[in-house]
């Protein structure tokens, strides 16, 4: 046993030392700790918070420098200057994607919109926007769709007669109807108990694929053939879900109208036939599968996390909420529902939705980049396929462009005549050419759904406002708000 552990760590370093001599007779890697054989920098890295984590190296290494997960090189950007010079003034370069060992095994060589590149890539994303654009994107059809959700959720939230509750759940179904809409062009009831069980698969799905052991098998990928125990939970549920969405694409087949497309899956499927000639398929039932499921994670869990946090920040500053529902008087009053036209008139509660978002900082890394080609970037060398990591926390709590970036104050966007004011600083969605596809989608959202539940409740904690502790649960992947329990009080 020993003779082989011996062997193994020796071939592991000369495989490690070999590949930093290839590095370093091209140009050179950006600096960094100094990687251990094997584990590479992981004794430096808290998979629980790798972003506070790539902060302490920051101050050591700079804007930009290299950490080992692994025998795996990644490239840390960090700070406004350096994320936008890649992200941005360097954007094809910096377009690609790096799979992480657990994704690529889960998805056997099919591709969706989160992890494609070049051209695939380019194909899903022009559907997918092509979707949003058909089904009113900008236009009155999606807009109307939230507002008719917003007051499904508004409905739900008056059941609970003003008592106390955790509002996890409804905002959660709030924010998969949407996409629901979108990708299945129907809402499902509050109560439907195939809803209630997608919901629940896609949750274990995410929180199972954030965890710290899936982060420590991304670095150590034979851990998940010795180890195999939270994968098969993570691959059950994600069978689940292909199953689930199988049986709506052959719905969708039976009822088809190429000249009449009703949603993204008909919008795909019409893709698939005009493809039936190519030499080069994008359009696949593998590649839907993926798709839906990417479109999901990326569609629900956020937005309903960003609202269950931002509901939980409006308790800890009741004076924030007060300013807030005086503008939603003033310029909506209590009889119409907000549209998105109103946010031209309403600094305050835009400026509320920005803050909510920059001080969450709900993806501290968003998605692992990499570079599409060789790429010389502040004198360093940084070879094709290299993994790269954004620290949006450095951007979204800069503290020269925002005075007391951990204080939550909307007066960070607002200037000094109380009108809303940009920041070029303000990358909840990331930048360059792989910011979030459903932007636009989730910045209505946010705003529509705030703004309709302050416009009909008064929010009560059960705690003094004082004593609410506002620090997130987890912070590996993503920022998740704590557990709370709130009063809902029709005004």
């Amino acid at each position: 046993m020993y003779p082989v552990l011996l062997l193994v760590f020796c071939l592991s370093c000369w495989l490690l030392l070999s590949r930093r001599k290839q590095n370093a007779s091209k140009g050179k890697l950006p600096p960094g700790p100094t990687p251990l054989p094997i584990i590479g920098n992981i004794l430096q890295i808290d998979v629980k918070n790798i972003s506070q984590s790539l902060s302490n190296l920051s101050k050591v290494y700079g804007p930009v420098f290299t950490v080992y997960f692994g025998m795996k090189p990644a490239v840390v950007l960090y700070g406004y200057e350096a994320v936008k010079e890649a992200l941005v003034g360097l954007g094809e370069e910096f377009a690609g994607r790096s799979a992480s060992p657990v994704t690529k095994k889960l998805n056997k060589g099919h591709v969706g919109i989160a992890y494609s590149v070049g051209k695939t890539w380019k194909e899903l994303r022009s559907c997918y926007l092509m979707t949003l654009r058909s089904f009113g994107m900008g236009k009155r059809s999606i807009e109307d769709g939230i507002q008719e959700e917003a007051h499904c959720l508004v409905e739900e939230l008056r059941k609970t007669n003003a008592s106390l509750c955790d509002p996890t759940f409804t905002l959660g179904c709030a924010s998969f109807n949407v996409i629901c809409s979108i990708i299945f062009q129907n809402r499902f009831d509050y109560t439907d108990q195939d809803f209630l069980k997608l919901i629940e698969k896609i949750n274990e799905f995410i929180a199972i694929l954030s965890s710290p052991w899936i982060q420590l098998c991304n670095s150590f990928p034979i851990l998940l053939d010795y180890y195999p125990g939270n994968f098969s939970k993570l691959y059950q549920n994600f069978s689940y879900l292909k199953s689930y969405f199988m049986e709506k694409v052959a719905e969708h087949q039976e009822s088809l109208d190429i000249d009449n497309p009703r949603d993204f899956i008909d919008c795909f499927l019409i893709k698939m036939e005009q493809e039936k000639q190519s030499q080069e398929l994008i359009f696949t039932f593998g590649n839907l599968m993926i798709t839906l499921t990417d479109l999901f994670i990326a569609g629900t869990q956020t937005t309903s996390a960003t609202l269950k946090y931002a509901l939980l920040l409006l308790l800890k500053h009741p004076d924030v909420t007060a300013k807030a529902q005086e503008e939603i008087e003033r310029v909506i009053g209590r009889h119409r529902s907000p549209c998105m036209q109103d946010r031209s008139n309403m600094p305050y509660m835009d400026a509320l939705v920005h803050e909510v978002q920059r001080f969450i900082d709900i993806a501290p890394n968003s998605v692992p980049h990499a570079v599409t080609r060789d790429v010389k970037f502040r004198n360093y060398f940084i070879p094709k396929g290299t993994m790269i990591l954004t620290s949006l926390t450095s951007i979204l709590h800069d503290d020269k462009e925002f005075p007391n970036p951990k204080v939550f104050d909307p007066g960070h966007f607002l200037d000094k005549n109380g009108k809303f004011k940009k920041s070029d600083h303000f990358m909840a969605f990331s930048a360059g050419k792989r910011a979030c596809t459903g932007e636009s989608l989730g910045r209505m959202e946010l705003f529509l759904f705030l703004t309709t539940i302050l416009q009909n409740f008064t929010l009560k904690s059960e705690i003094d406002p004082k004593d609410i502790d506002t620090t997130a649960t987890a912070s590996g992947v993503a920022r998740v708000p704590p557990n709370y329990k709130l009063c809902f009080i029709p005004v």
